[in-house]
């Protein structure tokens, strides 16, 4: 049991790199339609000058704090934070507008709000069960 620990962190390490990495890079290739979609945000329209590079900047920034075993606690509760966001975004889109632009690509462009809001939570618990065996795991290895 004590090995599944650590490749449970690892894996769900992995599942973020991949996750924020395909984000970051699918919003550079296709970037003057993810510029169209953070502008037509009723929530982000006055910000998204400013968010449309801090969002790529902070998805590339999580994956790298992930990719090392000294940065991977940041990374995870980094990842946390971004992912309570992005949630707290589409639930306040889901309660306040009837125009949902989606700046997602693959999977998730293909979800509903509904079930991209599901996807969302279930990524913030599989975070901090990883980040809550990663300090429990990292203290047991000093």
């Amino acid at each position: 049991m004590k090995k599944s620990k650590p490749r449970i962190v690892k894996f769900v390490s992995y599942f973020f790199i991949l996750q924020f990495c395909y984000a970051g890079i699918s919003k550079l290739l296709d970037f003057e339609n993810f510029q169209a979609q953070i502008s037509a945000s009723p929530l982000l329209n006055k910000l998204s000058q400013f968010l449309l590079y801090t969002i790529i900047i902070v998805e590339f920034l999580v994956t790298g704090l992930l990719c090392y075993r000294k940065t991977r606690n940041i990374g995870l509760i980094s990842s946390i934070i971004l992912m309570l966001i992005f949630s707290g975004y589409i639930a306040l889109l889901l309660s306040t507008s009837d125009h949902l632009p989606c700046s997602c690509g693959g999977i998730l462009e293909k979800m509903s709000w509904h079930q991209h809001l599901y996807f969302n939570i279930g990524c913030v618990i599989l975070s901090v069960i990883a980040l809550g065996l990663n300090l429990k795991y990292s203290r047991h290895a000093e």
